[in-house]
C-alpha cells in the first residue's frame, strides 16, 4: 500500500516541477535576452540526464556496460517515439526553420555516427560487436564541435532574441530552475523504485521491469518537461530538450564513460535496436521538415513503431 502511495506522490511531484522547470526556464531565456532552444539544448537538457548519467558510470565502471547501452539506446528511442509523439498528439508541435536547418541535422549526424560504431561486424563479419574506447572518444569529440555551436547560439542569441516580459525575476528563476530538476530526478527515483517493487508483488520478469521501469523511468524527466512545454505552447523547449537530451546522452553519458574506463561489449544488441535509435533521429527529422510540423497523425505514428519495437524487444 505505501508503494502505491510514494508512487503516486512521484508522479505528481514530477507533473509539477516540471510545469515549474518550464516557467524558470522561458524566464531564464527571456532575462539573458538567448533563444529559449539554447536553454532547451544546455540547462534542461543536461539537467533532465541525470538518471541515464548515474546509471551510465555506474554500469560501465563496474564492467556491465550492457545496461548503460540497454539505457541510452532505450531512452533515444523513449524520447523520440514515445515522447514526441505523446506530446505532439496533444497538442502539434510546430518546429522553427532554424531547428530544421541546424539543431535537428546535429541530432541525425550524431546518432549515424553512433549507429555505425555499434556495428563493427557489418565491416568484418569475422569482429565481434563492441564499443571500443576509441569509438567513446569520437563521441565526445562530436560533443565538442556540438558545444561550439551552442557557442555560436550566444552570440545569435540577441538579433533573435523575442521580448516579453519574465515571469520571474532572475534570483527566482535560477532557484526555481534547480529546484525543479532536483524534485525532478528525486520523484522520478522514488517513481521507479516503487513501480519496481509493485512489479515484482505481482511476478513480473525482471527483463521487463528493466525495458520499462528503468529504461521509460529515466526518461520520466524529459516526458514531463517535453508534455509540459507542449501544452504551455513553448515548443522550442519542448523539442529542444529532446534533441539535446539524445545528444548528451549518446555523447557524454555513454561516450564519456566508454573513453575513461575502456571497451565495452555489445552481444546483447541487434540490427533492429540498432535500426530503431537511427530511425528514431531521421523520422523526427523528416517529420519536422515537411511542413515544420509534428502532427497528431504523426504523433500516432510515432507511438505505433514505439510499441511495435518493444513487442520486438518483449517477444524476440
Amino acid at each position: 500500500m505505501l508503494a502505491f502511495f510514494l508512487l503516486i506522490l512521484g508522479f505528481v511531484l514530477i507533473i509539477k516541477a516540471a510545469d515549474l522547470l518550464v516557467d524558470a526556464s522561458v524566464s531564464i531565456a527571456t532575462h539573458f535576452k538567448v533563444p529559449k532552444m539554447l536553454i532547451a539544448l544546455t540547462i534542461v537538457s543536461f539537467g533532465t540526464c541525470a538518471p541515464e548519467v548515474a546509471i551510465s558510470f555506474q554500469s560501465v565502471a563496474s564492467r556491465n556496460g550492457t545496461i548503460a547501452f540497454a539505457n541510452i539506446v532505450g531512452s533515444c528511442i523513449v524520447n523520440v517515439f514515445f515522447i514526441i509523439g505523446l506530446a505532439s498528439v496533444l497538442r502539434a508541435i510546430r518546429v522553427k526553420h532554424r531547428t530544421v536547418k541546424k539543431e535537428l541535422p546535429i541530432l541525425v549526424i550524431i546518432t549515424a555516427v553512433f549507429s555505425v560504431l555499434m556495428l563493427d561486424s557489418l565491416f568484418n563479419p569475422l569482429t565481434p560487436n563492441d564499443f571500443s574506447r576509441s569509438d567513446g572518444i569520437i563521441l565526445v569529440l562530436f560533443f565538442s564541435m556540438f558545444v561550439l555551436y551552442l557557442i555560436s547560439l550566444v552570440r545569435k542569441g540577441k538579433e533573435d532574441h523575442e521580448e516579453e516580459a519574465p515571469k520571474y525575476s532572475i534570483a527566482k528563476s535560477l532557484v526555481f530552475l534547480l529546484l525543479s530538476l532536483v524534485v525532478i530526478t528525486f520523484s522520478s527515483d522514488l517513481i521507479v523504485d516503487n513501480a519496481q517493487k509493485i512489479a515484482l508483488s505481482f511476478g513480473i520478469s525482471e527483463k521487463i521491469i528493466t525495458m520499462v521501469f528503468i529504461v521509460i523511468g529515466t526518461s520520466l524527466p524529459e516526458m514531463f518537461m517535453t508534455v509540459s512545454s507542449a501544452r504551455k505552447g513553448e515548443f522550442d523547449l519542448a523539442i529542444g530538450n529532446i534533441i539535446g537530451t539524445n545528444i548528451f546522452n549518446i555523447c557524454i553519458v555513454l561516450g564519456l564513460p566508454v573513453a575513461l574506463y575502456g571497451k565495452v561489449p555489445l552481444t546483447d544488441f541487434s540490427f533492429v535496436d540498432v535500426l530503431a535509435v537511427m530511425g528514431s533521429s531521421l523520422l523526427l527529422y523528416l517529420f519536422s521538415k515537411n511542413d515544420r510540423c509534428i502532427s497528431k497523425k504523426e504523433g500516432f505514428s510515432m507511438i505505433f513503431i514505439f510499441v511495435l519495437y518493444y513487442l520486438y524487444v518483449f517477444f524476440c
